[in-house]
């Protein structure tokens, strides 16, 4: 079998699995598991916006989660009786996008000579900043109604269709989640080639190198602020789509969705992985969004049957062996569970 058929073959079971995945998990554990996967997709989006930053440009982000807050928040007030507005989704969707990218610009002009830890620092404070804003905007003119959120937002539609509300299709009834499911996981997978094709382009090459040496790239004649300015855009404008998103599946949003620890999660699929790998990162962002949750419906029946009771709460323990798990992995995979060959080389040479 030559390499274009193995690759063809590999296409269609891909595909099959992705297509399949929403009926075989709900019939083996019910919806709430579909919906899992649900978020496990909004979470690839934005690992692999997160990536483009930290991955291939090598900024480390913490404020990334402000970007998701914003596109987010542009849904709900512009498809919610908030204003009395209800644009469609796919209006929005590429507005978000675009907001968000220049909210990306405003957050990297002013950080362009910041490294390390500073450019953290800053990037930190700048995702507490947003969802502050966002907690304090309901006066004296009410913008986001404050930490009361915005609810009642408008579902996201196809063809008039709301995704919420199931539809029967040749005599089977595909729930909204299963819906949701399929639109999330085409717009990964369009952002996955856009990925690909960032990386492979001259663009992808030029944040590479600025991610290996700053100062060998800008002496190439890189023009490093403009490139750095674009992958804090482009990442911004990821994160923006996958906000409205959440926006239009959740029907609701607040504050509290938005804090320090999602930025760090995020972050963590992105290490977890294999940073600037994209097949990494996407495991990653599976692997973060299914374990926690299958740790919590599982600590506590596994302690009933291990002891009889249930001697720790079940979240706490989630965390725990979240937080053990990932500890694991840094130690014994410190280039992340699937980084990309360069990285796995540069990581044994280290060691030797």
């Amino acid at each position: 079998m030559d390499q274009k058929t193995k690759a063809y073959a590999g296409t269609f079971l891909i595909a099959a699995v992705l297509a399949v995945a929403p009926f075989a998990v709900g019939g083996a554990f019910g919806n709430t598991w579909v919906r899992v996967l649900d978020y496990a997709a909004l979470y690839i989006i934005l690992a692999l916006g997160l990536n483009i930053v930290v991955g291939f440009a090598g900024l480390l982000d913490l404020g990334y989660i402000a970007f998701y807050a914003v596109g987010a928040y542009l849904y709900a007030l512009l498809a919610s009786p908030h204003f009395g507005l209800h644009w469609p989704a796919w209006a929005i969707l590429p507005l978000g996008a675009c907001v968000a990218g220049l909210f990306g610009v405003l957050l990297g002009a002013p950080t362009l000579r910041l490294r390390g830890d500073y450019l953290a620092i800053v990037t930190l404070g700048f995702g507490e900043i947003i969802r502050i804003f966002m907690n304090n905007l309901n006066a004296p003119i009410n913008i986001t109604n404050g930490p009361k959120g915005i609810a009642r937002i408008d579902a996201i539609s196809i063809a008039g269709q709301p995704l919420s509300k199931a539809i029967e299709i040749a005599g089977l009834k595909i729930p909204g989640v299963y819906l949701y499911y399929y639109l999330f996981v085409v717009l990964a997978l369009g952002i996955v080639f856009v990925s690909i094709r960032l990386q492979d382009s001259r663009i992808g090459r030029a944040w590479v190198a600025i991610r290996e040496d700053e100062i060998a790239a800008k002496a190439c004649g890189i023009d490093t602020r403009n490139v750095k300015l674009l992958a804090f855009a482009m990442g911004a404008s990821f994160g923006g789509v996958a906000g409205g998103l959440f926006a239009g599946f959740q029907e609701f949003v607040s504050p509290e969705s938005f804090g320090l620890m999602e930025s760090v999660m995020v972050l963590c699929m992105v290490v977890l992985g294999g940073m600037g790998h994209i097949p990494g990162v996407i495991l990653g962002g599976l692997l973060l969004t299914v374990l926690p949750e299958a740790f919590r419906h599982g600590a506590g029946p596994a302690q009933q049957a291990l002891f009889g009771k249930v001697l720790l709460d079940p979240e706490s323990l989630r965390m725990l062996l979240f937080g053990i798990a990932l500890i694991a992995v840094m130690l014994y995979r410190p280039a992340g569970l699937w980084p990309d060959a360069r990285h796995r080389r540069e990581m044994a040479e280290k060691k030797s």
